[in-house]
């Protein structure tokens, strides 16, 4: 059994920056697929980005070249670094674990974090 924890979500000005950190235990992140997602107020969560075990990352073209995903193996962490951040990047993001594979779907992910707010005004 997997746990995430996320931490690192604040309130934040217009063109700010945060980095969100998920430390993982039960398991090591390095054999498997990570992924960061995000539900903003009465919408539906939606994937952010992933990173799989090669390393390789992946982003939802919002913010492409705005957000960056990496790991920590040694530290079982998950990272997210957010910068020029906008009133729309204010959401619930959660950190998510894959033990299949790192498919652009919630449904690939079988681990979950309880969440960490930010908030951009």
């Amino acid at each position: 059994h997997v746990q995430l924890v996320e931490s690192g979500g604040g309130s934040v000005q217009v063109g700010g920056s945060l980095r969100l950190s998920c430390v993982a235990s039960g398991d090591t992140i390095g054999r498997y697929c990570m992924g960061w997602f995000r539900r903003p107020a009465g919408k539906e969560r939606e994937g952010v980005a992933t990173i799989d075990r090669n390393g390789t990352t992946r982003y939802v073209g919002s913010v492409e070249g705005q957000f960056t995903v990496s790991k920590d193996n040694a530290k079982n962490t998950l990272y997210l670094a957010m910068n020029s951040l906008r009133p729309e990047d204010t959401a619930m993001c959660f950190c998510a674990f894959s033990s299949s594979n790192c498919a652009w779907s919630e449904d690939a992910f079988n681990y979950w974090g309880p969440g960490t707010q930010v908030t951009v005004s």
